[in-house]
């Protein structure tokens, strides 16, 4: 059974003529007659009585129209969703993040698509630290990851959502807690709060290098599950920690600030910018959709007050 033989079926079972079925149809009264004969032949059953002068439904074409309805409209909606797929108005998209600093371009990018996209469903997941991020966007286990990467592996491309600098924190008491900037040398040896660096932290990475860029190795580092972990240990006066600037911005916790690391020593190491990251090619159409948006969400320079 074909979709134009229903479609014949019942452009001739509302209105009961095949002439004028025929014309609905666009097409010659023969060929809208074999159509018919065609079916009737398929399901073992009349579907018309007709002579030559009316055309009326037997008892098993008037039990067929609602099915032939049912049938058609599905055959609508199965086209109307992948001419969406196809345009990018609807699909699946898997969108990973780390960082609380994602937080308001994963949720503006979750308002938008839902009023402007409700066929597009976000599927979201978030990780501590970024390196994870890359390897299930390697491993397409998510379409689109936000992140902090030195390195972007082959048949990955990515842009730039917000930049981030370096800020160190420190307990609201410390000497160097009313200045400016901080230079690295001036807390090389200090003890520091610090994520693992084996699970691959962008911040504890830039602190190993500060150290080695100032030939003072930094050994005394008390390691913290997360950010927040850390700030709390920087509070207690168990050390310095090295934060994105942008963690300042959100900070709540009264007995620590964050205090701009100097120009200079931003300049001995690799930015810190979050990036939105995707395989290249991009997977469908929802997809570069999806991107669109976040570049329209993209942000200039992050300004630690």
């Amino acid at each position: 059974m074909e979709i134009r033989q229903l479609e014949a079926f019942l452009a001739v079972a509302e209105h009961l003529h095949f002439g004028r079925a025929a014309d609905r149809l666009f097409m010659a009264q023969a060929p809208l007659s074999r159509t018919i004969k065609s079916l009737e032949d398929e399901l073992g059953a009349r579907l018309f009585d007709r002579n030559t002068r009316i055309v009326t439904l037997t008892d098993v074409g008037s039990a067929l129209i609602e099915p032939a309805r049912e049938v058609m409209a599905a055959a609508r909606r199965a086209a109307e969703t992948a001419s969406a797929v196809t345009s990018g108005e609807a699909g699946l998209v898997r969108v990973e993040f780390s960082g609380v600093a994602a937080h308001p371009f994963v949720a503006a990018l979750a308002r938008d698509i839902r009023a402007e996209h409700p066929a597009v469903r976000l599927e979201l997941s978030s990780q501590t630290i970024s390196k994870p991020v890359m390897q299930n966007l390697l491993g397409d286990e998510t379409d689109i990851a936000l992140g902090r990467w030195d390195r972007l592996p082959p048949g990955v491309s990515a842009r730039v959502l917000m930049s981030d600098s370096l800020a160190v924190v420190l307990p609201r008491t410390h000497r160097l807690a009313s200045s400016g900037t901080v230079a690295f040398s001036q807390i090389a040896g200090e003890s520091f709060v610090s994520l693992p660096y084996e699970k691959g932290s962008v911040t504890t990475d830039r602190l190993w290098r500060l150290g080695y860029a100032h030939g003072a190795p930094v050994d005394n580092v008390q390691f913290a599950p997360d950010t927040q972990s850390c700030i709390a240990l920087v509070s207690a006066g168990v050390g310095c920690h090295l934060a994105l600037s942008s963690v300042g911005l959100r900070n709540v916790n009264p007995d620590v600030v964050f205090v701009p690391l100097s120009p200079a020593d931003l300049e001995r190491v690799p930015d810190v910018h979050m990036r939105a990251a995707w395989r290249d090619p991009v997977s469908s159409p929802v997809v570069e959709t999806t991107l669109e948006y976040l570049a329209r969400y993209a942000r200039p320079s992050v300004r630690q007050s």
